[in-house]
């Protein structure tokens, strides 16, 4: 496809020449048969003395990243006072000129002798001149114009980060923000749609979404439970050309984690908890430990221990151990086998950190019945009363009984007392 670019030179008034430049079709090598003009003018030594000239800043346009075998041309200075007898000689100078860009002295054809990359440079600025071959004294003033080259499509996308790291509660709602992800594009922004980026998702569906103009992730279903997936990675593709077909891409992994919220209740793995204490235990020494079980984490599964009914409420207490979030039971008063061998208690285990946003899903709270069996202790015989008074004679004779003293096991076995 040929583009045709118009570049228009003028002077300031009072020049009795008007200069300008011809309509371009654009080539990519040799020499045009009509190619970009920049028309020199100037009509005598005189002209050259008696007035300054000012030059609209003209412009070629050139491809970036040329591939092809010959030199890439660029376009034709031409001077009104070339006759085509070679009497003219034009000059370049510049930006690159000699080097990066030459001139035929006879002709004015400008070529480019190297690949040239818009993101590293896209301007060149560059004089010429025409000069009498004989004398070298310059028939026209020095004139400035401006190569510019034109993006074409060879950067990809680039984003800021290989990985992304976000963290969001779970069970958050539908459209919750989790991260931006931004990619870049080294193509110039103001030509064509080389550029422009279009975010989509590559994995991560159906959990997550992102906004395609801005990169902005959010959540995409609801009720994302952490106790039953923690991790997620979602691959996120920007792609350039407003996301059409041909369009350059690259990608950026994002590892999203579901922060922990109480959303889960104490459980106890039973419903009966049995225990055996000796009548002997000392109050304040541990009978047993229970554990309700929180499938939640750190504080949102923190859990206070209490006994709510049962014949012990008076006679055990129970405390909660914060290392392991189990509840000791443990002794309070002397036990006694012979008046009580059996004590029923009624434990509640609750969430300290309770979110009201969750009460929906029912108390935080779970309770369990506890079974303590009191076990017997070969105790030594008691004596009927404390003390014994007994009078006898002072002549009494040898194995007269002078009184009596008792004594019974206390055991529930009453066994019999010597």
């Amino acid at each position: 496809m040929r583009t045709y670019h118009c570049f228009w030179l003028l002077f300031w008034a009072g020049q009795p020449h008007q200069t300008f430049l011809t309509p371009l079709s654009q080539r990519t090598s040799g020499f045009p048969e009509k190619g970009k003009v920049l028309v020199l003018s100037g009509n005598s030594k005189q002209d050259l003395h008696r007035s300054k000239r000012s030059w609209m800043w003209n412009q070629f346009f050139l491809l970036e990243e040329y591939t092809g075998t010959d030199y890439q041309y660029v376009g034709k200075l031409h001077s009104d006072q070339d006759k085509g007898d070679g009497s003219l000689k034009y000059i370049l100078s510049g930006d690159g000129a000699g080097d990066l860009f030459i001139i035929n002295e006879n002709t004015g054809d400008i070529q480019a002798t190297k690949r040239l990359d818009r993101e590293e440079k896209p301007v060149y600025i560059l004089r010429a001149q025409a000069v009498n071959r004989r004398t070298g004294r310059p028939v026209e003033p020095e004139s400035e114009f401006i190569i510019k080259i034109h993006d074409i499509n060879d950067n990809e996308p680039m984003f800021t980060k290989d990985v992304y790291n976000a963290s969001i509660p779970e069970m958050s709602d539908v459209g919750t923000f989790v991260v931006q992800v931004t990619a870049t594009d080294a193509d110039d922004p103001t030509y064509g749609n080389s550029a422009k980026v279009v975010y989509s998702i590559l994995q991560g569906q159906p959990y997550f979404s992102v906004e395609s103009e801005t990169g902005i992730i959010k959540t995409a279903l609801l009720n994302m439970d952490r106790e039953n997936r923690e991790q997620y990675q979602v691959v996120i593709q920007a792609k350039d050309m407003g996301g059409q077909m041909g369009g350059l891409s690259g990608t950026t992994t994002v590892n999203i984690t579901l922060t922990d919220v109480n959303d889960n209740p104490p459980r106890f793995p039973q419903s009966t908890y049995q225990f055996r204490v000796p009548e002997s235990t000392p109050p304040g020494s541990p009978v047993g430990r229970i554990k309700a079980n929180d499938a939640d984490v750190d504080e949102n599964a923190e859990i206070e221990y209490s006994i709510t009914e049962g014949d012990g409420y008076d006679m055990f207490g129970i405390t909660t151990d914060k290392d392991t979030q189990e509840g000791i039971i443990s002794v309070k008063k002397a036990l006694d086998f012979e008046s009580k061998s059996l004590y029923i208690l009624k434990v509640e285990a609750t969430n300290i950190h309770v979110d009201p946003r969750f009460l929906y899903l029912g108390p935080f709270k779970d309770s369990a019945t506890v079974r303590i069996h009191v076990e017997d202790v070969d105790e030594p015989p008691v004596f009927s009363r404390p003390a014994y008074i007994m009078e006898v004679k002072e002549d009494v004779l040898i194995d007269t009984v002078i009184g009596t003293v008792t004594a019974q096991d206390p055991d529930a076995a009453k066994n019999p007392v010597k």
